[in-house]
This record gives structure tokens, sequence and C-alpha cells, in this order.
């Protein structure tokens, strides 16, 4: 493929849309008066797709660093999201328990996020979702 076909560098691409979906997450939970990120946002997520996950699930699932999650993991707990226990095969991994309010929150989050994510589709199709999934896959993996 001719590299001069190119006007837009894929990183300046990947930034411009990574920062206005982030935009997008902000305006949502701001409009609905809840405190959270986007990257917030992702660990309850997670964790109301699969409650009890050790800091490495979440931090895998989520493409984060150790600090990183234990960072976000703290704020959530302190907003009584999120708790910790500790596993009960192994007493020293600490499994990330999302409490019953953090299951309520991400409850009223999950409709204005699926609004989003179709909003972020309008006039695209299938085919399209398929080829761009293929291509970004393709990019992370020249990449990893």
């Amino acid at each position: 493929m001719d590299k001069n076909i190119h006007t837009k560098p894929i990183g300046y691409l990947l930034e411009r849309t990574t920062r206005v979906v982030k935009l997008s997450f902000h305006k949502c939970f701001k409009n609905l008066n809840i405190d959270i990120t986007p990257e917030q946002w992702v660990v309850m997520d997670s964790l109301h797709g699969k409650n009890d996950q050790s800091q490495k699930e979440l931090a895998n699932d989520s493409f984060k660093d150790a600090p990183t999650i234990s960072r976000i993991i703290n704020v959530l707990e302190k907003k009584q999201w999120v708790e910790r226990k500790a596993s009960p095969e192994d007493g020293r991994i600490y499994l990330i328990h999302q409490t019953e309010e953090g299951r309520r929150i991400t409850e009223v989050l999950q409709a204005e996020i699926s609004k989003l994510r179709e909003q972020g589709w309008k006039e695209l199709s299938k085919d399209d979702y398929d080829v761009f999934t293929r291509i970004i896959d393709q990019v992370f993996d020249n990449y990893s």
C-alpha cells in the first residue's frame, strides 16, 4: 500500500476519536449527576458482567497497569460502589466486589451508555463494524 495516500497518522485518528468518545461519556455522566469517569465506568461495567474479580483480572480486562487499577478501585471503594474481599482460595488475593449501590449505579448508567454506543454506530452497518473490528484488531496486533 502506498504510504503517501495517508493524510492523517493513525495515532492522530485514534486519539481524536478516543477524545470525542470520552467527552461524550463525561457529558452523559454529568447530565445524570453521577460522579464517575470513563475509566471508572470500564471497571464498574466489567464487575457488573462478572463480579468478584481480582485486581489483575480487572487490569487485564481494562488494559490498565496495576497502579492505575489500584487507584481506580480506591476511588470506587471510597464511593462505596466496590469493596475488597479476601479470596476464599488464596488469602493473599483480594477480589473486587461490586456493592448493591455500585450495581444500582451501573444499571442506571447502562441504558445511557447503550444510547451513546448506538450513536457511535449511527449510519454504519454490521459489515462496517466487522471491517472496523478487523482493522483495529490488526493495528493492535501490529503494535503488540
